[in-house]
């Protein structure tokens, strides 16, 4: 099969279909365009890497959209006014109320009255020092067991 060249153009108008309002799935794409799979997750992933917006192809508006692109989209929106963000809900096929709960799940994130990283390291440290604890216990109780398990079958012969 031979190495197909595509046209910026061609390749642009092609993601612009992954966007909304038509949010069509790469699977759907590759169908259409005669295009294959890998081909369309290759050219939205170097989209990606030049800045652009474009959602997975999950069904659910929420989780379509990456970490990285929720964070994204919290910043590009955090000056706008209402009618401004109204406007960029339109183009990206959110709604406001999305926006708002990743700011504020952003702000807790950030949250002053989370504990300090050393605290949570040390914490995370006694605590692997007790499972290893555990585990060391438990092996020596399953050692006892198989003892005792051999000698009741010993004594039954």
């Amino acid at each position: 099969m031979a190495n197909k060249s595509y046209t910026k153009k061609y390749i642009e108008d092609a993601l612009q279909q992954l966007l909304p309002p038509l949010n069509r799935s790469g699977t759907q794409l590759s169908k259409e365009l005669g295009v294959s799979k890998n081909t369309i997750y290759s050219w939205r992933k170097v989209a990606r890497e030049k800045g652009e917006l474009i959602p997975n192809s999950n069904s659910d508006r929420i989780k379509k959209w990456r970490k990285e692109d929720k964070l994204r989209i919290v910043i590009e929106t955090f000056s706008m006014n209402e009618a401004e963000l109204a406007k960029y809900c339109r183009i990206h096929g959110l709604y406001t109320t999305d926006i708002e709960n990743w700011r504020k799940l952003l702000e807790t994130t950030f949250d002053n009255t989370s504990k300090p990283t050393n605290i949570l390291e040390l914490e995370l440290k006694e605590e692997k020092s007790k499972v290893k604890d555990l585990k060391k216990d438990l092996d020596k109780k399953n050692k006892a067991l198989a003892e005792t398990a051999a000698i009741l079958v010993l004594k039954k012969k």
